[in-house]
This record gives C-alpha cells, sequence and structure tokens, in this order.
C-alpha cells in the first residue's frame, strides 16, 4: 500500500492550523486568515455533528482558493466514510489503526496516523504508511525524533499535540516535517506568528 502519500498535500509546507470545536463560521474565517498568511494545510477535526458542517463549509472555502482541508480524529471506518463525504483531502487519527488507513486508502484520501513509540511506527511503515502523525509531540520532546530518524529514516513526522508558537522552530530543527497546531490557536496572535515559520513560497 503506497497511496498515503502526504508530500503533494503539504509541499513545502511546515505548518498545519487544526480547527477544533468552532462553529462553522468561526472555522472558514480562520482557515481564510491561515491560508492569508501562507498555512495552507488546514485540518477540521470531526467529532460531532457541528464538526462535519465546519468541514464541508472550510472545504467548500478551500476549494474557492485551491486549498485542501483534511479531516481529523478520524477513528473509524464509518468516520473515514463521513470525511470523505464531506470533502475531505486527507484523514488524521490519534493512533493507529490500519483498518481506518485501509478504509481511507479504500476512499482516494490519504491517512495520517497518530504514533507514539518507535513499534507503532514499524508497525506503520511495514504498512506502506511513511508519513505519521507523532502524538503528543509535546511529551514526546525533539530529540525522539531525532532518535526515530536513526533506525527508520524514510519516516515523515508531523509533530501534534502542546505545540505553539514558542516550541515550534525546535520540532522542525530537529527533523519533523510539519507542525501541526490546534490548541495554542486559542491565543489570535499564534496564527501570525506560525506564518513566520510556515515556508510557503507566494
Amino acid at each position: 500500500m503506497t497511496a498515503h502519500e502526504f508530500g503533494p498535500i503539504f509541499g513545502g509546507a511546515r505548518v498545519m492550523v487544526i480547527l477544533r470545536d468552532l462553529p462553522p463560521p468561526e472555522t472558514v474565517r480562520l482557515a481564510n486568515r491561515a491560508w492569508d498568511l501562507g498555512i495552507d494545510v488546514v485540518e477540521v477535526p470531526v467529532r460531532t455533528a457541528e464538526a462535519l458542517d465546519a468541514l464541508r463549509a472550510t472545504v467548500a472555502a478551500g476549494r474557492e482558493r485551491g486549498r485542501l482541508v483534511g479531516a481529523g480524529t478520524v477513528f473509524s471506518p464509518d468516520r473515514v466514510r463521513e470525511a470523505a463525504s464531506a470533502g475531505a483531502a486527507f484523514t488524521v487519527a490519534p493512533g493507529l489503526d490500519l483498518a481506518v488507513a485501509d478504509a481511507a486508502h479504500d476512499h482516494g484520501i490519504p491517512h495520517l496516523p497518530g504514533v507514539a513509540t518507535p513499534t507503532e511506527a514499524q508497525r506503520a511503515r511495514d504498512h506502506g504508511l511513511t508519513w505519521l502523525k507523532a502524538f503528543p509531540a509535546v511529551s514526546l520532546g525533539p530529540q525522539w525524533f531525532k532518535a526515530v530518524a536513526g533506525p527508520l529514516p524514510e519516516l515523515r513526522f508531523v509533530a501534534t499535540g502542546g505545540i505553539d508558537a514558542d516550541n515550534a522552530a525546535d520540532f522542525l530543527a530537529a527533523g519533523v516535517k510539519v507542525v501541526a497546531v490546534g490548541s495554542a490557536l486559542s491565543d489570535p496572535a499564534q496564527i501570525d506568528r506560525l506564518a513566520a515559520l510556515a515556508g510557503n513560497e507566494g
């Protein structure tokens, strides 16, 4: 299985914003703000029916601007189906469930599973998943990524959980490909500060 490739989704991006538990209009507003600042990749977790509405609205807004929107907290094949129906370009999960990855593959969208140990990372790699979400990243620490890169250099990590504008650069310096910022966005200044790390051209 080789379809779970996030290179084309992230491109040169180094920052992804996670817009969690917000009403659809606010989700769209913040997504547009991120896009205006050059943060191209947005994830909308879909834990509730309202969150699915927010995903649909953000997908529609992204389509007008040529931006891709993914669905987060996707931890069952049924939720994969809902996310795909809402137009998600990719799915993200807090943990590693190969059935969920396979369901995303069947819907033609890549899946980013969560891992927190070398065993999980190796299991994901053996299933063809080389882009992984490391969660919770702040508990793992930047050195974790340097250590795992030794035996598993082909893996590409998205660091999620406890990331903000103050520590994001440390994780990027440790070899993380993308930092994902969610809860920290309750501080309105975070998106502006993160834009400096986004690494996008244009």
